[in-house]
């Protein structure tokens, strides 16, 4: 504890708690903290006495002069919001205008910590071909942490021309193409192309070293591959500053068999541009130098690989748990340990809650570090809105709204030993100054704020501090409400002088127990690197078959036209895009197809007893077949694949089908459908016997007692049901993306009601479908068995 004649501004904070009245009552806070936030933010207070306001103005002018230089901020989180209060948004359009703001102003000690799971946009395009962790992010943040002052001294600029830097690196770091550029001149031209002044933007060294690595884009032949796809130059430079730390001679391949190289690079090419960018060395770190997948389990036990797929599929469920899966070995940047133990002040900034701050927490080490640091000030800003997907529906009451108790509870359950010892604090913006006009507005696009519940939290043992960290200036302009860099900046910089005064309170064990933590998920399978799983994709693919039936008589004689080779390339491309979107599919789930067939939609055969109503797989002939009207579209084809895709792994496994009517007193009354196994010696299959006579089951069809390997299922006469092959397909695409097969989602909608309700054959229905959605966790798409839910 510092000693009380050691610490400024202590004999002011005890004039403001005076005898005679307290004058931190004046202002509208629920505590005293929060009262004292709102006057550095500028909050208005009631009718102040003169000798209170000199009071006030003296503790202002006492914390805007505190040297900060020595206090070391560690800042953890994802893209967006860990790059808006580090220093703004820097892929906004208007981020240029207001560049040198936030955290970044006020504490020169500065690290970022960003979670490198992404594999979206640009980035994901990236982890196509190259074996490194998501740079989009690090991009993001490496961009919004330059300052001015470090700018001027390492190229000693004036003020103009500091300005014309700022915009250009903004042009540079975002500009984005989408057809391979012809050279890295045009690529530089390109980037830069509209900017006002005549004069070189670019300091000579900085210019010459970014030329540098866009030379290397077009020279390597490891990086050359990435131009081919829609890219933002930003990540290209990061990408080419790793390489330039890899020996040239070692082909990409190779690369793959030597982590620990691409892992040293990684770090060092980073380290090279932020050094370029005046950024210290260790100023933007990656929470890992492994790259890594994120899978979210939902609450009906669907379990989804991926976060750009996270933010896309609607699962109409909560999550329940989100997991990062390492391509390899986990490893932490040699300096993120050392920084994390001696930081001053441990901010986790808002962003996405299952997919910034939990991947970040759950890299072995990282929460270990934070935890036995004792001194440091540990903070929690809360997101300000819903994020669909994520937070639009909670664990423990999906029907009502999300709060921010719920964030706390979610870091419980997700974070090994839960949230113990990783913060104390959480900033919440405070909605008393918004008009109701804009959240009225906000609601009309389906969005809504996370409830602010103070005492949840507070029981929970976490202070709560509501301030108003928004940006006014957007609320005027635009009607939006974000976070505010410099406001929350002032905001931290007050609760760490409160800390540095020994006036923050350190809070005790929490009144209310907090969650357990969730079902854990046992994965069998290890990841692999999503390059190589890519390259692996397009090998199968090239190897099949394609061809085209248009007439009746090609589907009499059986024959099929082969596709030209640019329609059969541009299909390939297709499918390739479909299969990297999801992946949660095996590669083993290739092996059976060897070619695929789109067929005419006027000479389509389709009936649904035999499967084939969009698509089928025909496995004597080992043959996908699609209606060609569904290859039109991008979902049409994706959903078509799938189901065919789906129906392949089950084989050849019906060795005779049948329906037969099913007679009462000679009048038919209903029709039984049976469904003969082929023998094990004959199975070709991605299953067993054992694992199809389970799906079989799921699927309401029952083992004949009297005769092996026979399943039946009798339906009243003038009803259908879906048949075992048709129903996989269906229930393979639905599991990937539940969009895929609405009449899937329509069958699944029981699991959504409330279990007291239902009747006894309702929860039967239920039952069998959380059984059937276990066997594709497990048996279809081998994800791992689940722990008991607490």
């Amino acid at each position: 504890m510092i000693p009380h004649s050691d610490r400024p501004g202590a004999g002011l904070l005890a004039d403001l708690k005076v005898t005679r009245y307290s004058a931190l009552e004046l202002f509208s806070g629920s505590s005293e903290v929060e009262s004292l936030v709102s006057l550095l933010l500028g909050g208005k207070a009631k009718a102040v006495p003169q000798e209170a306001m000199l009071q006030f103005n003296r503790f202002r002018e006492q914390v805007e002069r505190t040297d900060t230089s020595d206090v070391k901020v560690v800042v953890l989180g994802g893209g967006t919001g860990l790059a808006t209060i580090i220093g703004g948004d820097s892929r906004r359009e208007d981020w240029p205008d207001h560049p040198f703001s936030g955290l970044k102003q006020f504490f020169t000690d500065l690290h970022s910590v960003v979670c490198v799971t992404d594999d979206g946009g640009s980035t994901g395009e990236l982890r196509k071909v190259l074996p490194l962790v998501g740079l989009g992010d690090l991009r993001h943040v490496l961009l919004a942490t330059i300052r001015r002052d470090a700018l001027i001294r390492r190229y000693n600029l004036d003020e103009a021309q500091v300005w014309r830097l700022v915009r250009a690196l903004h042009r540079l770091f975002n500009y984005r193409f989408s057809q391979p550029p012809p050279s890295s001149d045009a690529l530089m031209a390109a980037a830069l192309a509209g900017l006002r002044s005549r004069e070189r933007p670019l300091p000579t060294s900085l210019h010459r070293f970014l030329s540098g690595l866009a030379d290397s884009l077009f020279s390597d032949p490891r990086l050359r591959q990435t131009l081919h796809f829609s890219q933002c130059l930003g990540n290209l430079f990061l990408a080419a500053a790793v390489y330039r730390h890899l020996d040239p001679g070692i082909p990409a391949a190779e690369l793959l068999t030597l982590p620990e190289e691409v892992r040293r690079a990684t770090a060092a090419g980073l380290a090279d541009l932020s050094r370029e960018l005046g950024v210290p060395e260790d100023g933007v770190l990656p929470a890992s130098l492994t790259p890594a997948e994120l899978a979210l389990l939902y609450s009906n036990g669907v379990l989804s690989t991926s976060e750009e797929k996270s933010a896309r599929v609607r699962r109409s469920y909560p999550v329940d748990q989100v997991t990062t899966l390492f391509c390899g070995e986990a490893t932490l940047h040699p300096r993120l340990h050392d920084l994390l133990t001696e930081a001053t002040v441990i901010l986790f900034a808002p962003g996405s809650l299952y997919t910034s701050i939990i991947p970040i927490l759950q890299t072995p080490g990282v929460a270990e570090a934070i935890r036995a640091n004792h001194r440091a000030l540990k903070l929690l800003v809360a997101n300000i809105w819903v994020q669909t997907g994520e937070t639009d529906a909670t664990r423990e009451a999906p029907e009502r709204k999300f709060y921010v108790s719920d964030l706390i509870a979610a870091y419980q359950r997700n974070i090994p030993d839960g949230v113990t010892g990783l913060f104390s604090h959480v900033i919440a913006l405070s909605m008393a100054d918004i008009p109701g006009s804009v959240l009225q507005g906000y609601a009309l696009e389906s969005k809504e704020p996370i409830v602010v519940d103070r005492e949840r939290v507070q029981a929970m043992g976490f202070g709560l501090i509501e301030a108003a960290v928004f940006s006014s200036d957007l609320l005027q302009r635009q009607r939006r409400i974000q976070h505010d860099p410099d406001a929350l900046a002032r905001t931290v910089k007050t609760l760490w002088f409160l800390h540095f005064q020994g006036a923050l309170s350190s809070l005790s064990s929490p009144r209310q127990k907090l969650p357990p933590e969730g079902r854990s998920l046992r994965r069998l399978t290890q990841r692999l690197m999503p390059c190589c799983r890519y390259e692996q994709m397009r090998s199968c693919l090239e190897s099949w078959g394609f061809g085209r039936v248009d007439t009746v008589e090609q589907v009499m004689a059986e024959r099929t036209s082969p596709l030209g080779a640019r329609q059969r390339q541009e299909l390939i491309q297709r499918l390739l895009d479909i299969l990297w979107h999801h992946p949660d599919i095996p590669l083993a789930h290739l092996a059976a197809p060897q070619k695929l067939c789109l067929v005419d939609a006027n000479v389509w055969a389709g009936t649904q007893e035999w499967d084939n109503i969009i698509s089928s797989y025909q496995p004597v002939k080992r043959r996908i077949v699609i209606r060609d009207d569904m290859a039109k579209t991008r979902q049409g084809l994706e959903s078509a694949f799938l189901q065919a895709l789906g129906q392949s792994l089950l084989g050849n496994y019906a060795a005779q089908k049948s329906i037969e009517p099913l007679l009462s007193y000679g009048n038919p009354v209903g029709l039984l459908f049976r469904l003969q196994l082929i023998e094990a010696a004959q199975l070709k299959s991605f299953f067993s016997l054992a694992e199809i006579g389970s799906y079989l089951q799921l699927n309401r069809m029952r083992p004949c007692v009297r005769e092996q390997g026979v399943f039946t299922r009798a339906v009243n006469l003038y009803e259908g049901f879906t048949p075992p092959g048709l129903y996989f397909g269906l229930f393979y695409a639905w599991y990937l993306d539940n969009a895929l097969a609405p009449t899937m989602e329509y069958k699944m909608a029981i699991m959504r009601s409330v279990q007291t309700a239902m009747i006894a054959e309702q929860k039967r229905i239920s039952q069998r479908r959380k059984d059937t959605i276990r066997f594709f966790r497990e048996k279809v798409f081998r994800q791992g068995a689940l722990s008991a839910a607490p």
